[in-house]
């Protein structure tokens, strides 16, 4: 609605007018200042930059110029805008961190990959390079459109001739009103071969294309995890890659350290050591004595130094996870085609609007060729005409009166162009020598060729496609490089179990949260009885609640007090001494905030036949199947859906045929067939296995195969244990009170957990107080189920209390083995 009244004031719709207001600034922004074009990959700030060098002769063959120079011809001929704009512009083009192939030839600081910025404009110094010359060449062969400036002096390019695909191999990134773009760098010798490909095979598809073009190269290098990523990019102009740095693990002395020698694309090397540092000060990651920045001029290294004993791979996992040591890259190809219209391009797209480009201004250069080798030939002809009738020429020039005169008489007399008269005029008496006639028949015949050829090939756009190979492999010639940037599968599905060894493990892990591994041979066997040697150092407000045996290799499926399960190797765990305190559970598997670890379960092998079975502490139970936790996910599943009062106490592996056998604190115990429990779904939450006393508890489970010659061994929390024969205990009905197990009193204790044993197993006990003793099964007693039990441990009875249970294959030594020196019992 727009209204004129008496005033000559104009009304207008404020949401029309702002609608049309914000699309005009939106759409200068897109065209103007945040998007690139696919032709030259340029956006106009970046090519008003070389456009201004070229025509200051600012070039790679000639000295510096002032960086302040440069940026003053900018801003007053060609951008209206700030000055530390194109300054800016100026500087990431020199860096060699951040262009995979630089445009401009920096002398002075430049800034550096630790984030520090680039000197005052007037302290450095700058020219470009022999690449961005390719850019530029044939720009005055009237190759390209111009336009004028901001105020209508000067003729500025609108797009560059462009020689290469700068768009693929430098990249860019933008963002625009609606819009952005992120286009990583590419290597240039494989977008060139991908280029000439399409060129010779028009219909090339994609997956032709992959074979030349592997996918982006960062200058800073790195590791791109999966092609997943890649491809959707090609394929559809969007997609998200995994850029990883690189780093190796070397030994030095007694401990190991990690050498990182490539980071990700666009990390700051300085933030990403200060993040290090606060996820080590924070115990977010444990196990790092020191970080060191050793970087040269002979490149990145970045030392981080470990304690001893620790797991340098479970480390380096946890600074890839916390750390910019791995990003992502949100590719987004997205640029201004030809008509100035912002299109997402696939990888083919923006290969055939470079190479469309390239058509345009190759045969627009021979055009120009075409038509200046025309009009010197024009003028030869005359020379050679006038040296054929010399001495009429001379004659006819010496009657005329003036220049001009001359000029009429020689086109009259001998039919000569203006342009031929013009030229004879002014030629020097020395072309009238034999030697020079025979230098412009020469010269003639030259262009005549070079006309003859000139015309086949603007008759023929196959060889139009010819000059622009031949060019591009003259480009690949002078400035292709190796790639940088590796290319694997998924790094998080890489496994290096290859190189682990398979040997037998002692885990433990405390009431805190700490958990590590030993060499079985760690424990050295003692009489029943002993008081044990020292084991792991503890804090005063920790102590060991679970020790158990496992392979290496074994996966261990880690159960939490809310029903999830996480999966985490045996071989990824911290490999410790008996006295080392061990690693914080959070550095090895992801647990969600306020969880902690209840069971953790030992798998060797996944597959249908077999159950997980799973115990709450109010004693409700559940079956499930075991290769339903085949599928690892790093955020865990739920397991088990459990009420807010309840947590998982036990989780056992059944064969489906086998009995449950529960025992509760208080001394209470319950035998049933596992078959009366029914398979249930990952997320169901189970049914009654016994019924519980006021205040008591369950404690353990274990699963009884049918005819088992196992004893069940029970361990109190003052040190008394015992062995009972199965037969003990009769078969009952899932969900009833159960029968007494173990007499408990103030001597004894309350039970803190039970085991199925036999004569080859040992047994190996861990205090609150860090005490451990291993002991063979064979020298506790088999007693009857209603009985206190003898004493296994000897601990203060006032303080100390045993904590963790834990059985392990004999190992037939004969005596216990020498404590080293020193060492308490």
């Amino acid at each position: 609605m727009e209204n004129n009244n008496e005033k000559g004031v104009t009304l207008v719709d404020i949401s029309k007018e702002m609608r049309g207001a914000y699309l005009q600034y939106s759409m200068s922004v897109i065209v103007g200042r945040a998007l690139p074009d696919v032709r030259d990959g340029l956006k106009p700030v970046h090519r008003r930059v070389l456009f201004a060098q070229s025509e200051m002769n600012n070039r790679s063959n000639r000295p510096y110029l002032k960086s302040a120079r440069v940026v003053g011809d900018v801003i007053g001929k060609y951008h209206p805008h700030g000055d530390s704009a194109v300054y800016e512009t100026m500087v990431r083009m020199a860096q060699d961190f951040s262009l995979r192939y630089p445009l401009e030839d920096g002398q002075g600081n430049f800034g550096s990959i630790d984030g520090d910025s680039a000197a005052a404009m007037r302290y450095t110094e700058i020219r470009m390079t022999h690449l961005a010359e390719e850019l530029l060449a044939d720009i005055e062969k009237e190759t390209i459109p111009f336009g004028p400036n901001y105020d209508d002096s000067l003729e500025i390019p609108l797009v560059l001739p462009a020689k290469f695909p700068n768009l693929l191999v430098n990249g860019s990134t933008g963002i625009a009103v609606g819009m952005a773009t992120n286009i990583p760098p590419h290597n240039l010798g494989e977008v060139i071969d991908g280029c000439i490909h399409l060129i010779n095979n028009p219909t090339a598809q994609l997956e032709d294309l992959l074979q030349f073009i592997k996918g982006p190269d960062f200058p800073s290098a790195g590791v791109i995890a999966g092609r997943e990523g890649i491809l959707q990019a090609y394929k559809k102009g969007r997609g998200i890659i995994s850029l990883k740095g690189v780093a190796e693990v070397v030994s030095v002395k007694d401990r190991e350290e990690i050498i990182i020698t490539e980071i990700p694309y666009q990390v700051n090397k300085a933030k990403l050591i200060e993040s290090m540092a606060d996820l080590v000060r924070d115990k977010q990651i444990e196990g790092i004595s020191d970080i060191r920045d050793e970087s040269s001029r002979e490149g990145m290294r970045i030392v981080v130094v470990l304690k001893r004993g620790e797991n340098a791979s479970v480390i380096l996992n946890r600074l890839y996870k916390f750390t910019q040591l791995q990003t992502s890259f949100g590719i987004i190809m997205l640029a201004l085609d030809a008509k100035n219209q912002p299109v997402t391009f696939d990888l083919k797209g923006m290969l055939e609007a470079f190479i469309d480009h390239r058509r345009d201004v190759v045969t627009k250069r021979c055009i120009f060729e075409l038509k200046k080798a025309l009009e010197r030939a024009h003028i030869l002809e005359g020379l050679k005409k006038a040296l054929d009738h010399i001495e009429e020429v001379i004659k006819t020039i010496r009657a005329s009166k003036e220049a001009n005169a001359a000029r009429e008489a020689l086109m009259e007399k001998f039919e000569f162009s203006e342009r031929q008269a013009v030229a004879i005029l002014e030629m020097r008496l020395q072309r009238l020598t034999g030697l020079e006639r025979d230098k412009i028949i020469a010269e003639l015949a030259e262009l005549q060729k070079q006309i003859d050829w000139l015309r086949f090939v603007l008759a023929d756009v196959s060889e139009i496609y010819k000059i622009i190979v031949g060019e591009l492999e003259e480009i690949k010639k002078r400035f292709a490089d190796p790639r940088r940037t590796q290319i694997t599968g998924d790094l998080s599905d890489i496994e290096d179990e290859d190189l682990i060894a398979d040997e037998d493990m002692v885990v433990t892990v405390t009431n805190t949260g700490l958990i590590k591994r030993m060499p079985t041979a760690e424990y050295r066997v003692q009489k029943r009885g002993g008081k044990g040697l020292k084991g792991m150092e503890t804090k005063e407000e920790d102590y060991v609640t679970d020790l158990f045996s496992a392979s290496t290799k074994t996966m261990l499926l880690v159960f939490t007090d809310k029903g999830k399960v996480y999966w985490c190797k045996v071989h990824k765990l911290p490999l410790g001494s008996r006295t080392s305190k061990g690693k914080s559970l959070a550095n090895v598997v992801q647990l969600a905030n306020g969880e902690s670890v209840r069971a953790i379960l030992p798998v060797d092998e996944f597959n249908d036949k077999q159950f997980v079975v799973m115990l709450t502490e109010k004693g409700i139970i559940k079956k499930t199947s075991l290769d339903s936790f085949a599928n690892p996910r790093t955020a865990g599943i739920i397991a088990l859906t459990t009420d807010l009062d309840d947590g998982v106490i036990a989780v056992k592996i059944s064969d489906g045929q086998s009995d449950i056998f529960i025992a509760t604190k208080e001394g209470m115990s319950i035998r049933f067939n596992e078959n009366d429990v029914r398979e249930m779904g990952r997320t169901a939450r189970g049914v009654k296995a016994i019924t519980l006393a006021k205040d008591d508890s369950v404690v353990a489970m274990e699963v009884l195969e049918k005819n088992t010659t196992d004893t069940i061994l029970m361990v109190t929390s003052k040190g008394y244990g015992k062995r009972s024969e199965t037969s003990e205990y009769r078969i009952q009905s899932r969900g009833g009170v159960g029968i007494i197990t173990q007499k408990t009193t103030d001597k004894v204790g309350v039970v803190i957990g039970t085991k199925k044993v036999s004569e080859k197993h040992e047994l190996i006990l861990s205090t609150d107080n860090g005490q451990v003793i291993r002991m063979k099964m064979s020298d506790i007693s088999i007693l009857g189920r209603n009985t206190q039990g003898v004493r296994l441990i000897n601990i203060d009875e006032k303080d100390e209390t045993v904590t963790g249970v834990a059985v392990v294959e004999d190992d037939h030594s004969e005596e216990a083995v020498v404590v080293p020196e020193g060492e308490k019992h």
